[in-house]
């Protein structure tokens, strides 16, 4: 037999999952699916590019998330301390995992066959299931009913719809 984890560990973790934040998992997915289509507006990329593009946009807004987070809204509140820091960036981790799938997509395109293009269009849908999936889970999480959870997947399918508009206005 396998022990335990110590109790109070295992309701720490809990407690922490309870008060996940997937904010950032849907922000950074939007943000994600706008590189696609603003990349693809200035031309056809080459796969590193582009990964490198999601990855480290995803990289830098998560900075900017960090930075507003300690030097706005926590500064006033407490002081700063390595922990306040640590808890802050891992809260705001989630803009960045949301920018590996897409980035993933387009690694993965030539084993699909698919050209710059394709895979860019790949990275979009992949963006914005992300976003659809964030916001379902974020609202799992929350309690929401089943109906509740439909309708914030749908209203982030919509705003996902729009970007993939985008990105057909500004190609065609």
């Amino acid at each position: 037999m396998f022990k335990t984890a110590d109790p109070q560990a295992r309701a720490r973790t809990a407690e922490r999952r309870a008060h996940t934040d997937y904010t950032g998992g849907v922000y950074g997915s939007m943000l994600s699916a706008s590189v696609v289509v603003g990349a693809g507006a200035a031309g056809s990329f080459p796969r590193v590019q582009m990964m490198l593009l999601l990855l480290l946009t995803g990289i830098v807004f998560w900075l900017g998330h960090v930075h507003a987070q300690l030097f706005g809204a926590r500064l006033a509140q407490r002081r700063l301390d390595r922990q306040v820091v640590w808890h802050v960036c891992r809260d705001e981790w989630p803009i960045v995992k949301a920018a590996v799938p897409p980035a993933v997509a387009v690694a993965v395109s030539p084993l699909l066959g698919l050209d710059p293009q394709g895979a860019a269009w790949l990275a979009l849908a992949v963006a914005v299931a992300g976003q659809v999936g964030w916001s379902a889970a974020a609202a799992r999480r929350a309690g929401a009913s089943w109906p509740l959870m439909a309708a914030t997947a749908g209203v982030n399918l919509v705003i996902g719809l729009m970007i993939l508009v985008l990105k057909i206005s500004l190609t065609h």
